[in-house]
Formats: structure tokens, C-alpha cells, sequence
């Protein structure tokens, strides 16, 4: 850690209100990460949630609000969003992601690299997509990742999302790496289960990672286990 960010954390005024950017780590859920900097503020009192959820296989750039800033949370939730990650062509899964295993293999030989180029084109601009059954959306009081891990069916309801930018840096197949720009409410995980219907394949989404949200960049974000240790340090007396 540098002497400006030691520096920055002791002029920190958490009841006042701050942002806290996160670089979440892997298997985390956002909710995890809010109850852990929580638990290390309880002796001050703070206030504390997030802005915009990250799922557990997910790593990167999680917005934390303290204080009188968790008003702002809706504001910085609505910013675009930045992502870099993997999709995988080998076959589908049905939580579209790594937590399950896959369910429909595919055959990818006869891919090539200006297919899955041209394939991009399909996601630029407004989309319609549907959220994955295995996701954090509640309905009736339940999320829907509790409802299909006991194995019921909800009626999901179409999306509108705004795509900026879909962006392939390298193709190994199976494994395509990629960049997106999105707008709030974009789930990650059925642009890359959709990306495989586009090729007339399976695909899932083997590795996320959000770099950026708004004017916030994960390469100004603490280490979590860094951040808690600081704060502990934190004394009562410079909270007004």
C-alpha cells in the first residue's frame, strides 16, 4: 500500500459518507463483501451497502457506500459498466456460468475466427436478453437461484439492455476472450449463453471480471482483507 492511500484511508469519514471501491474477490457475493466491511465498522455505527451486484464466480470492481453516500447508491448503480472475461464455446450450462456443470455439449470445429468476429455484431446497440434462472432477481421474496437450485421453474421476463462496445481480444477455442461496455442491468452470463445460440451452439461463461463502473476503475480499488485491516485502525473519535 502507498503512503497516499494510507494517507486517503486516515482522512476517511465513513458516517459522513465515502465510496470504497472493492476489487471483489472470487466466490464472494457482493453481500458477503458489504456484511464483512460492516462487521469491521460495527464500533463506529455505519451505514453500508453496494452498488450494482457482482455474482460469486465473478471477480472485480464492487462500489461500496458508507454513511450518508448509500443515498448515491441508485446514481452510481445506473452508471454503464465495463467487462472482461471468457466465453466458452465447448457447451451450455444451465445457470450459463461454472456454477453448474455442463449440460449440452457442442461441437466448435467448425468455428473459425471471423464467424465469432461477425457473431459480435448481433449484440451492438439495444438487445433483449433473458436473466439466467440461477440469478440474484427475487420474486415473491425469494431469488431465483434458490428457486432453481430446488429445481422449480419461474417464468423469467425479458430485458432491454444497451450494449456500447462487444469486443474479442483473443480466440482459443474453446475459450473466447472478450471486452464489453453495457449499460446497467446487463447480464454478463446470458450475453455469453446467447452468443452460443448466435454460432448455433451451447456456450457458458467460464471467467467474469468487472474493470470498470462509470468514472470508477478496479485499478483503484483495495484489496478487501487490505481495506479491513485499516479500518479496524479507525477510530471512533474522527467520525463527526
Amino acid at each position: 500500500m502507498t503512503n497516499s492511500e494510507e494517507s486517503k484511508l486516515s482522512a476517511f469519514r465513513f458516517a459522513e459518507g465515502e465510496v470504497l471501491l472493492i476489487d471483489k474477490p472470487l466466490t464472494w457475493t457482493s453481500f458477503d463483501v458489504v456484511g464483512k466491511l460492516r462487521n469491521s465498522m460495527k464500533p463506529l455505527k455505519i451505514k453500508v451497502g453496494h452498488a450494482g451486484t457482482l455474482d460469486p464466480l465473478a471477480t472485480g470492481l464492487l462500489i461500496i457506500c458508507t454513511g450518508k453516500f448509500t443515498k448515491r447508491i441508485d446514481s452510481f448503480q445506473a452508471e454503464d459498466k465495463e467487462y472482461t472475461g471468457i466465453i466458452n464455446l465447448a457447451g451450455s450450462t444451465p445457470s450459463y456460468d461454472l456454477e453448474t456443470p455442463i449440460d449440452k455439449a457442442s461441437d466448435y470445429s467448425q468455428l473459425n475466427d471471423q464467424t465469432i468476429l461477425d457473431a459480435t455484431k448481433q449484440f451492438i446497440g439495444n438487445i433483449t436478453q433473458l436473466p439466467p434462472a440461477h440469478s440474484a432477481i427475487k420474486v415473491n421474496g425469494e431469488r431465483l437461484y434458490e428457486k432453481a437450485r430446488r429445481g422449480e421453474e419461474v417464468a423469467l421476463k425479458e430485458r432491454q439492455v444497451y450494449i456500447t462496445e462487444f469486443i474479442i481480444k483473443k480466440i482459443e477455442l474453446p475459450e473466447v476472450h472478450f471486452r464489453i461496455v453495457c449499460s446497467k442491468g446487463t447480464y454478463i452470463r446470458s450475453i455469453a449463453h446467447d452468443f452460443g445460440k448466435a454460432l448455433g451452439i451451447g456456450a457458458h461463461l467460464s471467467q467474469l471480471r468487472r474493470t470498470k463502473s462509470g468514472n470508477f476503475d478496479v485499478k483503484d480499488a483495495w484489496n478487501l482483507q487490505d481495506l479491513v485491516e485499516k479500518i479496524k485502525l479507525q477510530k471512533p473519535t474522527n467520525q463527526e
